[in-house]
């Protein structure tokens, strides 16, 4: 960095051309700021100025447009691209166009800083301008504008035109499959298949035929040839949902394709070479499972080169009007009643838990569209939907409804068995069960004793040594003297 540096600001707010000014002016820059396009190309191709900051939306050009222009005169200098649109498309034409960086507003004046500074220190190199992103309307896979989704759609737009690996962990319903089906439809493979396999819904005994194919006479009924999933996404993106619950037999052999680049189908002898993106999603702990010896720690590494947490919707409730108003205007397409929320209805839904997300708020809005006339959803409505399909999950939160343990659990193993459809979940349910219950058990018995493993296990009817290792097994923190 050098403290001569020039910064060209464009933007048609003067408020923000102002404070960017102040606060980069502060740290020993040049700044030149302009609300128009046209004056930043004059600037730009006079050779002027040693990084860009342009908003997308001007009077007379849109800033997105500018970057490959300005990468075709002058490769070497960096543009930071800001926006208020805070999009997953508009993150992903700024980064395949050519920007060094994209930051959503309103932004952290702070964050910009290190942006600056990144920037101008980092080595450049000249580098040809990256493939045009395909032109697609707003009818984007993601929805929503908090902090939380700006972070997921700046790092997909890192990862599109990447092949590497990427780990989605998130809980049920928060689009796990969206982000695998957005990662491949706007990246380099986005001409090749995508191809789904839930590791939860296959059968154990048929996960390696299903993923590898499987020869004529492989096993008893194997009347012909069939391809797997690795053969069925060649050149495109395979996603392997619910990596969780593969088999450990069947662990080995992906361990084996990530490896080595190559498998062969069941009963084959003739190794074929993979040539797909891989994409995992779970909802569990896989560090956790690893620990227990349910999951390989060397296939756990190999597919966890890019972690992507999803946020559940209670971390990113200023999202829901945009889902509302995204899943109504969906099911008018449908037939269904146009409708609207009024403003208490849509506080009660941001104050809601839900333990479904997003899914459960496209069926909530469904069932809305379908069961009630009234044009505008009012709070007596929403409250009574809420009351009446998820009675406890606000247990804690001013709900005067109860249920017994037994009956939590009996209610989440029939939604469990029901997901499997006409499957059967994998070899292990039982066990996997107990150790859903075990480890809050002790967490929340150590947390009454202050940590006092003697009187936890007192409590809990279980032998010291018992309690100690769960401990270990469950990596459960003990701080003593706190509650």
């Amino acid at each position: 960095m050098t403290a001569a540096a020039t910064i060209l600001v464009a933007d048609d707010d003067k408020a923000i051309r102002t404070v960017i000014s102040q606060a980069l002016g502060r740290q020993g820059y040049n700044i030149r700021t302009t609300g128009n396009a046209a004056t930043l190309w004059r600037w730009i191709s006079d050779g002027e100025g040693d990084l860009v900051i342009t908003d997308v939306v001007m009077p007379d050009e849109n800033g997105l447009d500018m970057i490959p222009r300005i990468r075709k005169i002058r490769p070497n200098l960096r543009i930071l691209v800001m926006s208020a649109q805070n999009t997953l498309l508009t993150a992903v034409k700024a980064t395949e166009r050519g920007a060094f960086e994209y930051l959503p507003k309103p932004f952290d004046i702070n964050e910009l800083i290190q942006i600056v500074k990144r920037a101008l220190s980092e080595p450049k190199f000249a580098s040809s301008v990256k493939q045009k992103v395909e032109e697609v309307d707003e009818a984007l896979p993601l929805i929503g504008r908090s902090p939380a989704m700006q972070e997921i759609y700046r790092i997909l737009a890192r990862l599109m035109p990447t092949d590497l690996t990427v780990l989605i962990n998130g809980e049920s319903g928060t689009g796990k499959e969206l982000v695998a089906r957005a990662l491949h439809d706007y990246g380099k493979r986005r001409n090749g298949p995508f191809i789904a396999i839930n590791m939860a819904a296959v059968p154990r005994e048929l996960i390696e035929s299903e993923l590898f194919g499987h020869e004529k006479g492989a096993f008893t009924g194997a009347s012909q040839r069939n391809s797997g999933r690795f053969e069925q996404a060649e050149s495109g993106t395979l996603f392997l949902d619910e990596i969780g619950d593969m088999p450990l037999e069947a662990q080995t052999r992906l361990l084996r394709v990530l490896q080595e680049g190559e498998y062969t189908t069941v009963g084959g002898r003739t190794p074929i070479r993979a040539n797909s993106r891989i994409i995992a999603a779970t909802h569990r702990d896989l560090r956790q499972f690893v620990r227990q010896g349910l999951f390989r720690e060397d296939l756990f590494y190999r597919l966890n080169v890019v972690p992507l947490r999803l946020p559940p919707l209670r971390e990113r409730s200023d999202d829901l009007p945009d889902l509302v108003k995204h899943f109504f205007s969906q099911i008018s397409e449908e037939g269904l009643p146009v409708k609207s929320l009024d403003a208490a209805s849509m506080e009660r839904l941001k104050a809601y838990r839900w333990p479904g997300n997003v899914r459960e708020v496209e069926n909530l809005v469904r069932r809305l569209a379908a069961l009630y006339s009234q044009e505008v959803i009012t709070l007596n409505i929403i409250e009574s939907e809420l009351s009446d399909i998820f009675p406890t999950s606000e247990i804690g939160q001013g709900s005067s409804v109860s249920k017994s343990l037994g009956e939590a659990v009996e209610q989440h193993l029939q939604n469990y068995f029901k997901a499997h459809g006409d499957s059967l979940p994998t070899s292990g349910l039982y066990d996997r069960v107990l150790r859903e219950v075990e480890k809050p058990l002790i967490i929340l018995s150590l947390s009454e004793t202050k940590g006092n493993q003697v009187r936890a296990a007192e409590m809990l009817g279980i032998n010291r040594n018992t309690l100690r290792k769960k401990i270990r097994e469950l990596d459960i923190e003990v701080v003593r003297g706190i509650k």
